[in-house]
Formats: C-alpha cells, structure tokens, sequence
C-alpha cells in the first residue's frame, strides 16, 4: 500500500522547469519552419504569378505586333519581295487591304515577272497586252482575258500561218497527196489574207493554184453569249473553232485541220487590238 501511494505521488509530481525549456525550444523551432515552408511557397506563388505575367505581357507584345499591318511592320521593299513571292492569284487578292496594298501590290516590279511566267510556253501573246504604257497589271489581265477568248477574229486568222491536214474523213486520194500521212515531209501550209482570200505554199499539190476566200461567222445572243461560231472557206464544209492551253487556235471538220504555228516572238502581238467575247 505504502508503494502504490509513493508511486501515484511521483506521478503527480510536476515535471522539471528543463523539459519545458526542451519543449518551448522545439515548438518554436517547428513554427519557424512552418512559417520558412510558408512564406516559400508564397514566394514560388508569386514567381508563378510574375512569370505568367511576363508571359501574358509578351503574348500582348507579340499581339500587338501581328494585329499591326505588315507594310508598316516591313515597310515597302521588303513587303515587294514578300509578294513576288506569292502567286497571281494572291497577289491580285492583296490589291484589295488597302490603298497603301493596292499602290505596292500593282507594282510593274512584282507583274513584269508574273508577266513573263504567263507567257512561257504560251503559242500566241495576245497584242492587246503589249500596248505601250500599259501597266504591267493591266497587260497580265488583259492577257489572261484574252486567253480564254473563244470567239476567233480576222486578225487571228491573218495574224498566223496555219498547218494543215487533212482527217481521216478526207478521201484517200487526198490523203495520199498529204505529207501528214505518208510522212514524206513537213505539214502543208495556209495563209489568211486580210482582203478576204487565203493562199498555199508554191508547189502545193493540194492547193493547185484555185481561188480561194473565207468568212468568220458569229451569232450572238444576249448577254454576249455566243449561239454559233465557225470560219467557213469557200463553200467547203464549215470549221468549228477551238481554243488550246497554249492560246493557239485549231479549226477542223470532218475532212481537215487548220492548226495555228506558235508565233511568241512575233514582235507586238497577235490578234484584236481590242478585247471580245
């Protein structure tokens, strides 16, 4: 009894001023911890926060910058050797942003190329295009234009030499007497004249020396659309007229084939001075 009554008082008696030093000290340690771990993380909040700042700042900056038109960015030089290398079709499309676009994109230094890859490889450069003092815009629309011009003229005809052949629906008399058939020599050629008449080459067995005359007809309905257009020569059958990817021309019936020679090179053009349908 006595020993259980000396240990419940050694339990009762209060612990030594040194443990609560002990034990003061590392309360004191763990909250400054606890505030070290705090005040770390406030300060990786707030780089976060800076640098998503930064960022956003740039982004604006950056914004800015694009939302800003390219030909004050780069100013006009540069903005032409941007678009010379774009397409036609691009180009002609940035003639509309603005005035101070439609004063850089016309210019003759950007067509005069887009000038000449039009008319590689094309058989017939169209004269409308190469008036003098024409921008170089102008002539490459009016150029195009006039590729896809259909209807053919009198100056096309009297404008070309023409190869011809007869088809496979010729009779063979005549086919025998072709070169483009037995293979004996170059095509035979013709001549469109303006006072209305054609001609042949001297020596020509198919040709042997008759008159000869033809006649463009065009029928037009409203709208400017074409109902019918042929070349008739003399009363022979009528040629139906088309119109190939290299802009010359071909005329054909049943019987024979007129083909237009590719003529680039002929100096100022061929065709209508002025544009038709």
């Amino acid at each position: 009894m006595a020993q259980a009554e000396l240990q419940g008082r050694q339990r009762k008696t209060p612990e030594s001023p040194e443990k609560y030093d002990v034990l003061g000290e590392e309360m004191d340690r763990h909250r400054k911890r606890r505030k070290r771990r705090k005040r770390g993380r406030e300060e990786m909040v707030e780089d976060v926060e800076e640098k998503k700042e930064e960022e956003e700042e740039e982004e604006e900056e950056e914004e800015g910058v694009l939302r800003r038109d390219p030909l004050e960015v780069f100013g006009t030089d540069i903005m032409l050797k941007i678009l010379s290398n774009l397409d036609a079709r691009s180009v002609a499309l940035s003639l509309l942003v603005s005035r101070g676009w439609h004063a850089v994109a016309s210019s003759d230094r950007i067509w005069s190329a887009k000038l000449e890859e039009l008319w590689l490889g094309k058989a017939h450069i169209p004269r409308l295009s190469q008036i003098r003092g024409l921008s170089k815009l102008a002539a490459y629309s009016l150029a195009v234009m006039d590729g896809k011009r259909t209807r053919i003229m009198k100056d096309d005809l009297c404008d070309h030499v023409w190869e011809f052949h007869f088809n496979k629906g010729a009779p063979e008399y005549w086919r025998n007497l072709d070169p483009f058939w037995k293979g004996t020599g170059p095509p035979m050629r013709r001549y469109f004249h303006p006072d209305g008449s054609q001609s042949a080459d001297p020596g020509d067995k198919v040709w042997g020396g008759h008159e000869c005359c033809y006649l463009t007809f065009t029928s037009i309905v409203g709208e400017g659309k074409i109902r019918e257009h042929y070349v008739r020569i003399n009363r022979w059958p009528r040629l139906s007229v088309s119109r190939k990817q290299d802009w010359s021309w071909e005329l054909s019936n049943h019987l024979y084939s007129y083909s237009s020679i590719p003529d680039a090179d002929k100096e100022g053009g061929t065709g209508p001075l002025y544009g038709v349908v």
